[in-house]
């Protein structure tokens, strides 16, 4: 049975639920709203992210189908305490080492290199573009003397959603922003020339994954995510070798 496209309309309101669920279920994950917190009101929500009252409802109960909240009628909805199954996590304690680094990058190049092909196949035009803002994010940062480390987990957390697969963006969530190599390993803020050209690197490997996904080629979307994280394995292999 084929199911009509979306609207433009339903469409966008559906990448703004992703996002809304994105943002609460991250304040969960971090305890900004605790176990048994009541959450915000509708409205004060609706308020607070500029969505409407339908992008609420539809990210709550999203958030009750992840076991993150309860409602209660006539009372609110309720954050609920972690489950007895603690969810697959990584403490940036185990992200300590370079070698801790590069076991991380071998687990996100067989998890990423396939949800890159899923995206290529299943994305909304919703997907690419939210994929397209998290890149031009990346840039205008780098352009700007900053590292960008926040967009480029955004880029590759856009990614996993677009699979429409929840478990490719959960497992995402878990890894976190610290997934990034550099937010472990390289505390200097400045940017130099060598870095630079680096991160410019970067950029143009996302392109080149992002046209892949755009054009529907999961085939090169794969070999084109497999490129941008063996790349940065390899690099920091390199690193690895020189610190011993």
């Amino acid at each position: 049975m084929s199911t009509p496209l979306a609207t433009p309309e339903k469409r966008k309101s559906r990448s703004l639920t992703y996002e809304l669920v994105d943002q609460l279920s991250t304040e969960i994950l971090n305890g900004t709203l605790r176990s048994g917190q009541k959450l915000p009101t509708e409205a004060a929500i609706m308020e607070r992210f500029g969505v409407s009252r339908t992008v609420v409802r539809e990210a709550i109960s999203k958030l009750q189908a992840s076991g993150l909240v309860e409602t209660r009628h006539g009372i609110g909805t309720f954050v609920l305490p972690p489950t007895d199954s603690p969810p697959f996590r990584v403490n940036p304690s185990q992200l300590s080492t370079l070698h801790d680094v590069i076991a991380l990058l071998e687990l996100r190049i067989s998890i990423e290199t396939e949800a890159a092909a899923l995206a290529a196949v299943r994305r909304t035009e919703g997907n690419l573009r939210v994929m397209q803002d998290a890149m031009a994010a990346f840039a205008s940062a780098i352009e700007a003397g900053r590292d960008a480390i926040a967009a480029d987990f955004q880029f590759h957390h856009e990614i996993a959603r677009a699979t429409q697969n929840h478990h490719f963006a959960d497992m995402m969530n878990s890894l976190g922003a610290q997934s990034i190599p550099r937010a472990r390993l390289e505390t200097s803020p400045a940017i130099g020339p060598t870095r630079l050209a680096y991160l410019r690197r970067v950029h143009q490997e996302h392109e080149n994954i992002l046209n892949a996904i755009a054009s529907q080629d999961a085939e090169s979307a794969r070999a084109a995510m497999r490129t941008h994280l063996s790349n940065s394995r390899d690099r920091h292999k390199k690193g690895a070798s020189s610190h011993h």
